[in-house]
């Protein structure tokens, strides 16, 4: 059954509850039709007792046994069904009527008692017993035939019901096959195409939506990765090409091992620059296969931030900078990767930051549970209309252009990248000369953005 289809299925379905809604139905007007039977039948026996009683009581004791007998005799006149029998006291039969119950396949019988004195019977008996049957063959073959037509008429309607109903199932599920059709049309050449949903129910409007939804998302990640691989190649060839060029300079003449030794001193930073590139480049991909942060309890981030501060200390100075540590907290978190986030995020405010202001490294935490994690520096106003990309890949600031043999791009994409191993985000804040750029973090680590 599992295996089935939804349309058979669902056309099965409709026609077991036809067939018990059918089956409900027909036993209760049979139950009723029976009850209903049944009571006209008491009813009947109440009528004629009634009516044999009054009879009865109207004789006198002066009447002859063979005036009741008659009397007897014209009550059974017209009633066909009925059948009457008188017994005295010891057994003996002092009336029957014209037919004997044993000859009849069903009957009904009411037993009651009667005064004898009416009869006229010999001996003063005081009273005596009487048998009224009722003849009921013809509601028995009245609901024999009621049972059949019931019968043939569930049968017949289960049918009925159950070839409209797979009928109704395939018009109902026609627009899911339309949709099946759309979806196989789908491919990565046309990554502008979406779900047409003009013509499906309301009831499959949120699921076109969301499928629309995600084939945005798929979309944007599909045009990020070719970004991402253009900017790759593009990043990668520059050292490629200085490495072939210099190692071909080098292979021209003879050299003595001074000059050869500048040679490879140079291509060793441009390997070294491209391991570091790469480097990143696998730490993004793990992030973005969801590989989590390991988490390991943190007293003090200040004390964190400060170590990072202490590493960067040689590289401020010479950039005439200052910094300090603003705001404490604790928790669970990952200390390798808020260090390498924290890091970059220096590193980005030193090539922005104006020489003699100080750089600071605030640690805020909010009122939804958030901890903010930023790097605030002073200098040139930036525009703000470029925040957003801040944190894409290869994406460099102008002001920042001057240090590209040293800055590929990927700094702040490894803050988001921590920032959401976290459960949080990355942020970026600039207004007149003060930019703000950091990430946030959630302390509950069992509760993930």
């Amino acid at each position: 059954m599992s295996a089935a289809g939804l349309g058979q299925r669902l056309s099965w379905w409709l026609a077991w509850q036809a067939l018990l809604g059918l089956s409900l139905v027909c036993a209760s007007v049979y139950l009723v039709t029976a009850l209903t039977l049944a009571q006209r039948q008491e009813e009947m026996l109440d009528q004629k007792q009634a009516v044999l009683q009054h009879l009865l009581a109207e004789g006198r004791a002066s009447h002859a046994a063979a005036g009741i007998r008659h009397q007897l005799d014209d009550f059974h006149a017209g009633h066909s069904d009925l059948r009457l029998r008188l017994l005295a006291p010891d057994g003996r039969v002092l009336y029957l009527g014209s037919r004997e119950a044993s000859s009849l396949p069903r009957w009904k019988s009411r037993v009651f008692e009667i005064g004898s004195p009416e009869l006229g019977l010999p001996g003063g008996a005081d009273w005596a017993r009487a048998e009224l049957s009722l003849d009921v063959r013809a509601d028995d073959v009245l609901l024999n035939r009621l049972a059949k037509t019931l019968v043939a008429a569930a049968l017949a309607g289960t049918l009925l019901i159950a070839l409209g109903g797979f009928r109704l199932v395939r018009l109902g599920l026609r627009p899911l096959h339309l949709l099946v059709e759309q979806t196989r049309a789908l491919d990565a050449r046309q990554m502008a195409a979406r779900l047409d949903g003009s013509a499906q129910p309301a009831e499959l409007q949120p699921l076109i939506a969301q499928f629309n939804d995600l084939l945005d998302r798929l979309a944007c990640s599909y045009r990020q990765m070719e970004g991402f691989n253009a900017d790759v190649a593009h990043e990668l060839n520059t050292p490629l090409a200085n490495l072939i060029s210099s190692c071909e300079l080098a292979l021209r003449r003879r050299r003595d091992a001074e000059e050869l030794r500048e040679v490879l001193g140079s291509n060793l930073e441009e390997l070294r620059r491209m391991a570091g590139m790469v480097g990143d480049m696998l730490f993004l991909a793990h992030a973005d296969r969801g590989h989590g942060a390991r988490r390991q309890a943190l007293p003090s981030l200040a004390r964190l931030a400060r170590e990072v501060i202490e590493f960067h200390e040689a590289a401020l100075e010479e950039a005439g900078l200052s910094a300090e540590v603003l705001g404490e907290a604790g928790g669970l978190f990952d200390g390798g990767l808020l260090r390498r986030a924290l890091s970059n995020l220096l590193g980005n405010a030193r090539r922005f930051a104006r020489p003699g202001s100080t750089v600071q490294v605030c640690i805020q935490l909010d009122a939804q549970g958030l901890l903010r994690l930023s790097v605030v520096n002073q200098g040139a106003s930036l525009d703000p209309a470029d925040l957003p990309r801040w944190f894409d890949r290869f994406y460099r600031a102008d002001s920042a252009r001057g240090q590209g043999e040293r800055n590929h791009g990927l700094g702040l994409s490894i803050v988001a990248a921590v920032a959401r191993l976290h459960g949080g985000e990355g942020f970026a804040q600039t207004a007149q000369g003060r930019t703000e750029v950091g990430f946030s973090l959630r302390t509950d680590p069992a509760v993930q953005a």
